[in-house]
């Protein structure tokens, strides 16, 4: 089993989802927590200036950017639409 860690930034824009994208995310964070690289996350290792992060899809617009920090840490770093996620 995993330990989240949620980023202060990833906080505030749960806020700004809609309801039922919050509630999906609810779920699937009970997956990542048991098993990262679950085939229902769609769980990508990302490359170039975002190399070493890796994402998991929300629903087709929604991602999430996240990085493992020891053995069994997750930290959350970011949530937002898929046209501007991967934005540095």
């Amino acid at each position: 089993m995993f330990q989240i860690i949620y980023g202060v930034n990833f906080l505030k824009s749960v806020e700004k989802l809609p309801k039922k994208t919050q509630i999906k995310l609810a779920n699937l964070l009970c997956i990542l927590r048991s098993k990262p690289f679950d085939n229902r996350l769609h769980t990508k290792n990302l490359s170039g200036q975002l190399l070493g992060l890796l994402s998991f899809r929300i629903t087709r617009d929604w991602r999430v950017i996240f990085q493992f920090s020891g053995v069994e840490t997750i930290n959350l770093l970011r949530v937002a639409n898929r046209k501007d996620i991967y934005k540095k």
